[in-house]
């Protein structure tokens, strides 16, 4: 199933990259945004729950949807694939962790410095200063269970102004730094992981590309059939949560 050269690769690389997708988080029962606007909030448009327009139309609503959101994640537990790739920065020289997901399960993993391109449910700011918000560390999430629910969002303590999440909206820049070190680091490696993302929102899909347009090594990691399948040097078909245990394996554990 994992190709020898492939581990021998992985073995011997400098800097390694790994990007990761909806694909990850699923495996620990997270729903991928598109996923969460179905049941409960089939009646809501994305825009009107993803973006500054939807957010001052009706704070409370946009607020106590992403309260939801991170109520799950809190619930939800690292996975496999999450602990693995904590596992390879120890084996490797340098590994940059890029991450389209906007929950905390590679960190309690064990991953430091992730790159978040899309935001953190669990980074808000305020909506005026951009001031940094903290959430109390019990915070109630009783409202936040099987119904619809409205929260009004925090105030900030700088300017009085709406906490909003911390997430990219839609219409929004990608975090600066965030997006200029995922660049640089997809135009310095020499090994790139491509895992549970289809590769077509951009622009964190160019990513890949950029690897691949220079020869370095880009491998797949996918259960699904994707836009990378031409480019890649390696697509292997599976779960993250079971291939990449037993690439880890397969290259670091000794016998």
């Amino acid at each position: 199933m994992i190709p020898d050269t492939l581990i021998e690769k992985l073995q011997n690389t400098q800097h390694l990259v790994i990007l990761t997708g909806a694909g990850v988080s699923a495996e620990s029962g997270i729903a991928t945004f598109r996923d969460t606007l179905t049941g409960l909030w089939e009646n809501y448009e994305a825009e009107s729950l993803a973006s500054e327009f939807g957010f001052l139309a009706d704070p409370a609503l946009v607020w106590g949807w992403y309260e939801w959101r991170r109520n799950r994640v809190l619930r939800a537990k690292p996975n496999p694939a999450h602990h693995t790739i904590a596992q390879l920065a120890k084996q490797v020289e340098k590994l940059t962790l890029i991450t389209q997901n906007v929950d905390d399960l590679h960190e309690r993993a064990g991953s430091c410095d992730v790159l978040h391109l899309h935001g953190s449910l669990h980074q808000p700011r305020c909506l005026i200063c951009e001031e940094p918000y903290s959430f109390p560390e019990m915070t109630s999430l009783e409202n936040t269970g099987d119904t619809e629910c409205r929260i009004e969002p925090p105030r900030c303590h700088l300017c009085d102004g709406p906490i909003r999440p911390g997430v990219v909206w839609f219409d929004e820049q990608l975090p600066a730094k965030a997006w200029q070190l995922a660049q640089e680091a997809c135009k310095n490696c020499d090994l790139m992981l491509v895992i549970g993302t289809s590769g077509v929102v951009w622009p964190v899909a160019q990513l890949p590309y950029l690897v691949a347009q220079k020869d370095i090594n880009l491998v797949q990691i996918n259960p699904d059939i994707t836009s990378l399948n031409a480019v890649a040097a390696y697509n292997i078909c599976g779960k993250a949560g079971e291939v990449l245990p037993l690439l880890y394996a397969a290259a670091f554990d000794k016998a």
